[in-house]
């Protein structure tokens, strides 16, 4: 593939941060760092994190919301961000047992931590119970449960309840988890009942999808169950919105446009594939007319982050004529989150190296990484991020190339990334391919152990240096 052909190639181009920056610049370090630690490598940075953290709170400050900001555990392992997050005042949402306990034993306050898992046994409540960590209730079942912990125990707990159901433009907005608006006020009243083993402080609720407006009409069906509370003397001191606050992957808007419309194309037969035999990522083809979108998290977004934060908050309510923030201030409620994903952007990078080249039956070239693809995978249908090429040569003849990444375990579907993937020189074996922003979901949602394989290692990088992180497997 000549020089021309690589500047048409459909980029998808990553954001990266400086701490990225400062640890391409010296790929011998990489390369040592990939020796010692083995090879797939995650690096972590709380440089990001922390920004991540501030830029949210600066919003609520700015609003003069009361607030409290949980990661989401479950989009990263590491101990080192519950903890940070924790340094920093905010706290963490915990999802099992091994989550709270490890969060527990690294000294995090309880009042730190939450509990939401979505299935909660003996051992998990009981752990939440001795420890008087807040638990958020979805079902009655957990509230049989958890009485009868806090009566063997003769403790009482903090719980909050989980909303769903909320009404958003005539319809319902589906959901598996939590309880009715109508059921709620039910609930809380039995709740009042048994304040001998509980203590009602907090509704909480998750949506799916990224939507601003449904977050708003969830925030104030909310507000109008804490003011139906109030009037009953049962008083609401925080409403948490879980997380699903987008974030931006991509440096350029026209490069996602342009993905997304040749994709189309190839899936049409337009145009040559730009998946591995033109995989369609989620699209689904009939009679040649194509149906759906890509089954993808939307990696370019304008509106992300701390500015999607302000505009939920800054949203006028109908039901109330007033802004979102001001109804919470107006009730001096503690707005809480859980963003997992959103707290993550640019705090990992995932390195692995490359062991094989070679041909498929259709001249597509291959190249095999020492890493498996549960080890950068999430629920959207790929990764579509260009990685990073580290040669352990740089060499003046131009040898790029197109290809695929693909991965250990021994399927035809061992793709690490489904996207052709441009090369500006033809990868050697021993070569670097660093995958930037893998931190939220891709490292470990998935990760698996099939042939015996080891799971990748957690290192935290600072200012140079690689420390593992101390989390136990």
């Amino acid at each position: 593939m000549n020089k021309a052909v690589y500047n048409n190639h459909l980029s998808l181009t990553p954001i990266i941060h400086d701490w990225v920056k400062q640890l391409l610049a010296n790929p011998e370090s990489l390369q040592q760092a990939v020796e010692r630690f083995q090879s797939p490598l995650n690096i972590h940075c709380l440089t990001p994190f922390q920004e991540n953290i501030i830029a949210y709170s600066n919003v609520f400050n700015e609003l003069h919301v009361k607030h409290k900001v949980f990661f989401a555990r479950k989009a990263n392992k590491c101990i080192a961000f519950p903890q940070a997050a924790a340094q920093q005042g905010q706290g963490a949402d915990t999802a099992s047992y091994r989550e709270l306990k490890q969060c527990l034993d690294s000294g995090i306050h309880p009042d730190n931590l939450v509990l939401t898992g979505a299935v909660k046994n003996e051992n998990l409540l009981s752990l939440a119970v001795d420890h008087q960590v807040t638990i958020v209730l979805d079902n009655y079942d957990e509230w049989n449960l958890l009485k009868k912990i806090c009566t063997e125990k003769q403790k009482k707990v903090t719980v909050n309840i989980r909303l769903g159901g909320f009404q958003f433009e005539g319809k319902t907005l589906a959901t598996r988890f939590g309880f009715s608006l109508d059921e709620a006020v039910t609930f809380i009243q039995h709740l009042q009942n048994n304040k001998d083993l509980v203590e009602f402080t907090g509704l909480h609720f998750h949506l799916n999808g990224y939507s601003v407006e449904q977050r708003v009409a969830a925030i104030e069906q909310s507000v109008q169950l804490i003011d139906c509370l109030q009037a009953l003397n049962i008083p609401t001191f925080s409403l948490d919105i879980g997380g699903g606050i987008l974030m931006n992957y991509l440096e350029n808007a026209s490069e996602w446009e342009e993905f997304n419309k040749e994709l189309k194309r190839a899936i049409l037969g337009e145009r040559p594939e730009i998946t591995y035999q033109n995989d369609p990522l989620g699209i689904i083809k009939i009679e040649n007319q194509l149906y759906g979108e890509p089954t993808v998290y939307p990696y370019y977004n304008t509106l992300n982050k701390e500015q999607l934060l302000k505009a939920i908050l800054t949203s006028k309510s109908a039901v109330f004529q007033q802004p979102i923030y001001k109804l919470l201030n107006d009730r001096n409620i503690e707005l809480r989150m859980e963003p997992g994903r959103s707290l993550l952007d640019q705090c990992g990078v995932t390195v692995a190296k490359v062991a094989f080249r070679r041909k498929d039956t259709n001249g597509n070239w291959l190249f095999g990484l020492e890493m498996n693809r549960t080890q950068l995978r999430s629920s959207s249908a790929d990764f579509l991020l260009d990685p990073i090429h580290v040669p352990k040569e740089i060499k003046e003849e131009n040898e790029a190339t197109y290809g695929y990444l693909v991965g250990a375990y021994c399927l035809e579907q061992e793709f690490i990334l489904k996207r052709k993937i441009a090369f500006k020189q033809f990868p050697q074996v021993g070569d670097l391919i660093v995958i930037p922003n893998t931190a939220g979901y891709m490292m470990h949602f998935f990760e698996s152990e099939a042939h015996m394989f080891e799971l990748a290692n957690n290192v935290i990088y600072d200012n140079g240096n690689f420390v593992m992180d101390n989390t136990s497997d």
